[in-house]
């Protein structure tokens, strides 16, 4: 039922390939019917050249302050992001230990008993 179902090699189809000819360098096939004449494929655009002396970036008052404000927030973003985390796992601690001596107490209460 799983197995693939595979004819035999004296049985199976002629490929399609086969059957159509190759293509010239022309457009069309030689044997074009339609009515305009095939045209010959056409060179390539030339490549035009960049302009070499062009300086790499320039900073203006305007840039400077706002690469400045991006980087302040960025830091502050940043350092909200940690602190938060720090204060996450210390609260987290902080529980861990109220339930340890809870534990303790009640179980040191019960062994008096």
């Amino acid at each position: 039922m799983f197995t693939p179902k595979i004819p035999p090699p004296d049985t199976a189809p002629t490929p399609a390939t086969s059957l159509v000819p190759p293509l010239t360098g022309l457009v069309h096939p030689p044997a074009c019917t339609c009515h305009h004449t095939p045209t010959a494929p056409t060179a390539p655009a030339p490549v035009s050249v960049a302009p070499v002396a062009r300086p790499a970036g320039q900073l203006t008052p305007g840039s400077l302050i706002v690469a400045a404000a991006g980087g302040t927030a960025m830091v502050l973003v940043i350092g909200t992001v940690l602190v938060s985390m720090l204060l996450a796992v210390a609260i987290t601690a902080a529980s861990v230990a109220i339930c340890a001596v809870v534990l303790r107490s009640l179980l040191n209460n019960q062994k008096g008993n």
